[in-house]
């Protein structure tokens, strides 16, 4: 078994009691530690982290104040910033002992895929594999690996309600980006609650809207 003892989980969490423990169970043996930032749960997430050997952490909600205090907490040098419905393959710790060995000029993310046997996520996961490749936009559900010294020169992470993963990618840039031989495994239940094309079709609004300026609170409301 891989073990990464230079490594810190941070998984940011709203009510994601039913897929947290898969997350977590993905991670927790190669990790030194997990930290789970909960913004104010109505559900069991607090007690499931807690269950699964998760260090617990509360916050503002928001993603970007979630995983900026699960960073200023984490005791590792490699940061690993996930999502609670994000589970990574097994093969992660393979591809992740080498991003670290080559050391810390770049952040590292997995490659995109969707727990779903529908069609319909075959060619999603198609088009985010070129938006990496062409336009070098990994999102937060595909995973971030980062030294904390990188992610400090960048200017840490911005305490954004959403888009916080897309400002930080912008700030990154292709040459300080890897993409890594794993997969993340992310949930398939937005897609499936809210159509295919429609939520595909809103993910790509918010996007264009984040590029023209819309602020990020406005962009929160119209993501859910």
């Amino acid at each position: 078994m891989t073990v990464l003892p230079v490594l810190s989980v941070v998984i940011p969490t709203l009510d994601a009691a039913a897929t947290l423990p898969e997350a977590i169970a993905a991670v927790t043996a190669t990790a030194a530690e997990v930290l789970v930032v909960d913004a104010a749960s109505m559900d069991a997430t607090a007690a499931v982290a807690r269950d699964a050997g998760a260090r617990v952490l509360d916050a503002p909600r928001g993603r970007g104040a979630q995983l900026a205090a699960g960073i200023a907490a984490a005791r590792q040098p490699w940061l690993l910033l996930l999502h609670a419905d994000t589970v990574l393959d097994p093969d992660w710790p393979e591809a992740a002992t080498a991003h670290i060995a080559a050391g810390p000029a770049r952040a590292g993310y997995f490659r995109f895929a969707l727990a779903s046997a529908n069609p319909r996520a075959r060619r999603l996961e198609r088009a985010v594999a070129w938006r990496c490749r062409v336009l070098a936009l990994p999102y937060g559900d595909q995973g971030l690996l980062i030294h904390r010294d990188l992610l400090a020169a960048m200017g840490g992470i911005r305490p954004l309600p959403l888009m916080e993963d897309v400002d930080l990618i912008r700030r990154l840039g292709r040459a300080r980006l890897a993409g890594l031989p794993a997969r993340a495994v992310t949930s398939a239940s937005r897609w499936e609650r809210d159509g295919w094309r429609r939520r595909s079709a809103r993910n790509l609004v918010c996007l264009a809207a984040w590029f023209a300026g819309v602020p990020p609170a406005r962009l929160a409301r119209l993501y859910r």
